[in-house]
């Protein structure tokens, strides 16, 4: 299995093509921790050994079996063991639409979904998350849909509840989306600190603090992070590990295979393996 080492760790990061708005990712870490970092859309998980230890904004959450996690889109937050044992767990990672589609069918909830508890004790949800992905392994699509849909709709239904609308941006939040949207387009030959601030006419600290406060993270952290979903795309559009590691700004392919496997919990190559995306020339 891809990202077995002689720690005893092993990951699978894949995508079941019946499923084309599900990533999933079954996984045993001792050693490997997770930086901070976020998701586009939502992470359900449930700890199947060990424990987890995940890192929010509020503090840290322990994760054990019959536990499911949730973390809404775009929440910044770390993962590492809780116990000398590592853990192992499956994980559940579907989009925004899929999400919010079920809401709209099947409650009274309108606009984004949100979780406002990160960690519910829940065994029977946690088995749904396993089976969603033992019914995708299976080629099972009918179940894979179907648990899927279920634990869904059960989560909403016991913890969710509308994400509060998008508040005025303050001087110092219109800032760090402006400093934002630089990162993104001068992404593969960023500026420093001090000129990205000069270029928008505040101090360096004033900018850090302010991207901080909006995004959870510091520009270098999250310009990584960045870094490491637009290669994503890249792998997924079946661009080669080396072209995509320059494209997004990484000096070269060890540098992108170090980010990426940290963050996404398996190394680019593994990853395209297991979504079955056609070698360039092949």
């Amino acid at each position: 299995m891809a990202g077995a080492d002689g720690a005893g760790e092993w990951a699978r990061h894949w995508q079941y093509a019946a499923l084309p708005d599900l990533d999933l990712l079954r996984a045993r870490y001792v050693r490997h921790t997770f930086p901070r970092h976020s998701h586009e859309g939502y992470v359900f998980g449930a700890v199947t050994g060990g424990v987890e230890d995940v890192g929010l904004p509020g503090g840290t959450v322990h994760a054990v079996p019959g536990t499911v996690v949730m973390i809404n889109p775009e929440v910044p937050h770390t993962a590492r063991s809780g116990a000398p044992e590592g853990w192992a767990y499956s994980t559940l990672y579907p989009s925004a639409q899929v999400v919010n589609d079920i809401a709209a069918e099947v409650t009274s909830l309108r606009g984004t979904v949100g979780f406002a508890e990160t960690r519910v004790t829940d065994p029977h949800a946690s088995r749904l998350i396993t089976e969603v992905h033992r019914a995708a392994e299976e080629g099972n699509a009918l179940a894979a849909d179907s648990l899927l849909r279920i634990l869904v709709t059960r989560l909403i239904g016991r913890h969710g509840s509308p994400l509060p609308g998008l508040t005025a941006h303050t001087g110092g939040a219109r800032n760090a989306v402006r400093a934002r949207a630089v990162l993104e387009e001068r992404m593969a030959d960023p500026p420093t600190l001090e000129t990205l601030a000069a270029e928008l006419g505040i101090g360096p600290f004033a900018l850090l603090r302010a991207f901080k406060k909006e995004y959870g993270m510091p520009p270098h952290t999250w310009l990584t992070d960045a870094r490491v979903r637009r290669a994503r795309r890249l792998l997924d559009a079946g661009v080669a590990p080396a072209e995509a590691a320059t494209a997004v700004g990484f000096t070269d392919q060890p540098h992108l295979n170090r980010h990426f496997t940290r963050i996404v919990g398996v190394p680019p190559g593994a990853y395209q393996r297991e979504r079955g995306v056609p070698r360039p020339g092949g």
